[in-house]
């Protein structure tokens, strides 16, 4: 590890524990939804109005209501039916998913390549999580969905600290280092700090402890199988682990070496997911 990721992780890491690190803040709109979703009586049109506040949020829920995943027999072109559609939970979840790409934007051109590319990949397994919640699991596919969103949210203030300081920005390698070393400890800290639930909020901390064994298949499981299939094909470490030994494929009752790609009902719905989602 060079000096220069040492230092930086030693800064970082002290950041957060003294609470000094700046954490992003919620986009407004996501703000709104997850007030919305805690009032027990938040009706469709109410939900539908905060919604519609956002002309590209409002797109996106209605191209997620007709993506071939969740088609209805009609076209839904409205919000409101949209929302009623999907129900509020599933809609305030997705929402809140689909506002935080409005975060992954920087000033540089290095940092806002690096970020689509962590947006890129947060899609891609949001969008696997999305078909091994259902396929696999009882748990809730718009809860996975939103982990898989939300699990690499860590790696935003470590690159808003990289683009004010050149040294590390102009040092990929270390740069690499210390996002891999550090982002799921950030993750997990901004996302108690929105006050996500504790089966999300652990997803960004857990998902890489490839050794993690609970009790009962949770959402870590599912982001952290949906992260090594998103690997397949590439030359990421990941996929020189021994997929055997990782607990998280037998709690989903997956034989590691199975691949989903070749049973063609889960491909198109992994194809459906990744179109509903971008």
């Amino acid at each position: 590890m060079s000096t220069l990721a040492k230092k930086v992780q030693r800064e970082l890491t002290d950041a957060i524990e003294n609470d000094e690190l700046v954490l992003p803040t919620l986009p407004e709109v996501a703000l709104r939804v997850r007030e919305a979703a805690e009032d027990p009586d938040i009706s469709i049109p109410a939900l539908s109005k905060v919604i519609g506040n956002d002309a590209a949020l409002t797109a996106r829920i209605i191209k997620v209501v007709n993506s071939p995943l969740l088609r209805t027999s009609r076209e839904i072109d409205d919000l409101q039916m949209a929302v009623s559609r999907l129900g509020i939970n599933y809609t305030c979840n997705l929402a809140t998913g689909l506002a935080m790409e409005q975060m992954f934007q920087a000033t540089t051109d290095i940092v806002d390549r690096k970020m689509r590319e962590v947006w890129n990949k947060s899609t891609e397994v949001a969008a696997i999580s999305h078909v091994l919640c259902r396929h696999y699991t009882r748990l809730m596919p718009d809860q996975a969905t939103l982990a898989g969103l939300v699990h690499q949210i860590g790696i935003l203030p470590i690159l808003t600290y990289a683009e004010e300081h050149g040294a590390l920005l102009a040092d990929s390698f270390s740069l690499n280092h210390v996002i891999d070393r550090i982002h799921p400890l950030v993750g997990e800290k901004i996302l108690r700090t929105w006050d996500f639930p504790d089966s999300i909020a652990s997803v960004a901390g857990q998902y890489t402890d490839f050794q993690r064994n609970s009790d009962s298949v949770d959402y870590v499981d599912i982001v952290q199988v949906a992260t090594l299939q998103s690997h397949l094909g590439s030359q990421h470490p990941y996929t020189q682990l021994d997929w055997n030994n990782i607990p998280a494929f037998s709690k989903l009752g997956l034989d590691p070496n199975t691949l989903l790609q070749e049973d063609e009902d889960l491909s198109a719905a992994m194809d459906a997911a990744m179109t509903m989602l971008h």
